[in-house]
């Protein structure tokens, strides 16, 4: 793989931190406890105080040489279940995380939950004193929630999390609840799914292709015989999502797809060329790419550094890392010659994996994603023709 002679390497601008290592639910197609990668079973159940320390002492360190490539970054706090570790300890992290910005840097804080765990009010006055905004996983109404997002012993999820997201729900905390994270499942009905999610009367949600990858196909998958299922699904919502004015919800997924077909940017890594710039901190300090590597293949995430003993700017040249911020150039042949690759971009990384070759493949849903653009591209245009000639 070649780089090009003009890539310059740039700092991380998103953060996240692994509060907790475990999780209240457990959702059988998880990446985290279900997938290749199973090193969540040697690190330490949550976060120590000490290490959210030095993790706010490299972050302060990297604001700080990058002041001006950085007027604002993101930390965001996972699990596992991310608020396992308390009220207290994430008052703590957000207070020692927040301190760090230097005069002009912007440090925004979020966190993904399962909401179960909302259901508490010394936790949502610790969200709302640190502006904390929040992501909860939810597939849909009642039925195709709890197909998948059940507690270990079987019983559904979907009431427990209802009571959490209608406590967030409340006046003086509802400007906190900022996106539906959604797993398409295409035993679920699209369209049922998609009016479940806008009645939480959120202001965004994004639709994600369930994990998997060329060696590990995801479930439903028949893109090998030229299928497209999960774009099939999706157009549906796309329809009905495009033609309701106002729209009732933003929908990243679509959203990213018509900003690139315009001349735009996606706000997410699944889709285009953007410039990756995150880096995961683990429970016990370790710097890790994006967790859903953990799908691929045991330690996939991992970089063998540590916030004790390497600084985030380490990172940046680490092989993982550079390969997802050379664009075109960490991308297989077949992708390089496609004519979507600007709004596709290969796909998300972690779906190219194949065993023996890498990541140096198309996406394993690339029928599905030429499918969904090239729908999604074909509909903007012709409206925006349509207006530009009156």
């Amino acid at each position: 793989m070649q780089a090009s002679t003009s890539w310059t390497s740039l700092p991380f601008a998103e953060f996240i931190i692994k509060t907790h290592g475990r999780c209240n639910i457990a959702c059988d197609y998880c990446y985290m406890y279900e997938m290749a990668d199973q090193s969540w079973r040697s690190k330490p159940m949550a976060i120590t105080r000490a290490t959210v320390d030095q993790v706010a002492a490299r972050l302060a360190e990297h604001l700080q040489a990058h002041a001006e490539q950085l007027p604002s970054v993101t930390v965001k706090l996972h699990g596992g279940e991310a608020l396992l570790v308390g009220a207290d300890e994430i008052d703590y992290a957000a207070t020692a995380f927040r301190s760090t910005a230097p005069e002009g840097t912007e440090v925004r804080l979020s966190l993904t939950t399962n909401a179960i765990l909302l259901d508490d009010e010394e936790m949502l006055e610790t969200l709302l004193k640190h502006r904390i905004e929040v992501s909860i996983s939810l597939d849909g109404g009642k039925e195709a929630h709890n197909r998948h997002r059940k507690y270990a012993n079987g019983k559904g999820s979907y009431d427990a999390v209802m009571r959490g997201i209608e406590r967030l729900q409340q006046p003086r905390y509802v400007h906190l609840l900022q996106l539906i994270l959604c797993t398409v499942d295409i035993e679920n009905d699209p369209l049922e799914v998609y009016e479940a999610l806008v009645s939480v009367g959120v202001p965004q949600i994004e639709f994600s292709l369930p994990l998997g990858n060329w060696s590990e196909p995801p479930p439903g998958w028949a893109g090998d015989k030229g299928g497209t299922t999960f774009a099939d699904w999706l157009i549906l919502i796309f329809d009905r999502w495009y033609a309701t004015s106002p729209v009732p919800a933003g929908v990243r997924t679509f959203e990213d797809i018509m900003s690139l077909v315009l001349g735009g940017h996606s706000s997410t890594e699944g889709f285009g060329l953007g410039t990756f710039q995150t880096l995961t901190i683990d429970t016990d300090g370790s710097l890790e790419l994006v967790d859903t590597l953990r799908s691929a293949f045991e330690g996939a995430p991992g970089t063998g550094m540590n916030v004790f003993h390497d600084a985030f700017d380490s990172a940046r040249y680490h092989p993982g890392v550079v390969a997802r911020q050379i664009g075109v150039h960490g991308l297989s042949d077949t992708c390089r010659e496609c004519p979507i690759l600007d709004v596709c971009g290969g796909g998300h990384y972690s779906h190219r994996y194949r065993s023996g070759s890498g990541f140096l493949n198309p996406s394993v849903f690339c029928t599905d994603l030429a499918k969904l653009i090239n729908h999604i591209r074909d509909r903007v245009l012709t409206d925006v023709e349509q207006l530009a000639n009156g």
